[in-house]
């Protein structure tokens, strides 16, 4: 069966049951469509104050911190993110009781999260969030994908992932050597890592 936006978009919003929040997460290597697929999403449904894009980059951890765990090479590992604040965020919002709840995001040129950049009214009932470990299977990331009604999985040929990736590093600042360096490097460990939750996924989604 050939997957279509509107399919996806219809999917998605029928999560929602009995009118109580339910959160849809979208995992996936680096450079493999994520943020494309969930904006694409949120759009789609048009109507934006019942659905919201909540992403899991917010949740890095910031160089400082990075520096002082000896963790600064290996950005965007496991172990760079609080696993253990996104499954607190999306467990706020699960729980549906305030009037608003603030979630980070993610300044890609200063390559920092930033709080409170993304505000979720109670009027919404869908949450839209993507991230590269939502299906990883340890400790720290378990109560991540307990809170997610359902995930999807991003998937994408290798050789264009690693393209985009590429260019993704180098709109954002990067020498084009850098980059290859960083995207066949720390980010292709990641992938990997990544690509073997791939079967867990309740959907996996080509590109569209």
């Amino acid at each position: 069966m050939t997957l279509t936006l509107p399919d996806l978009a219809a999917r998605a919003a029928g999560l929602v049951r009995d009118g109580r929040r339910a959160v849809l997460g979208i995992a996936g290597p680096p450079g493999a469509g994520k943020t494309t697929l969930a904006t694409s999403i949120v759009a789609s449904l048009r109507r934006p104050d019942w659905v919201a894009h909540v992403p899991m980059d917010g949740f890095h951890l910031a160089d400082v911190e990075l520096e002082r765990l000896g963790l600064r090479d290996r950005k965007g590992a496991p172990e760079t993110f609080d696993s253990y604040g996104y499954a607190a965020l999306l467990r706020r919002l699960l729980e549906d009781r305030d009037p608003v709840v603030y979630a980070p995001g993610f300044e890609r040129v200063l390559e920092q999260p930033l709080a409170g950049v993304i505000g979720v009214p109670s009027s919404v009932r869908l949450i839209v969030t993507e991230g590269n470990y939502l299906l990883v299977d340890d400790p720290a990331w378990r109560p991540v994908r307990e809170l997610l009604t359902e995930v999807w999985y991003a998937d994408l040929g290798q050789e264009e992932r690693l393209e985009r990736l590429v260019e993704r590093h180098v709109r954002f600042g990067k020498s084009r050597e850098d980059a290859v360096a960083w995207a066949t490097g720390t980010d292709e460990a990641n992938a990997t890592l990544i690509a073997a939750t791939r079967a867990r996924a309740d959907l996996v989604v080509p590109p569209l």
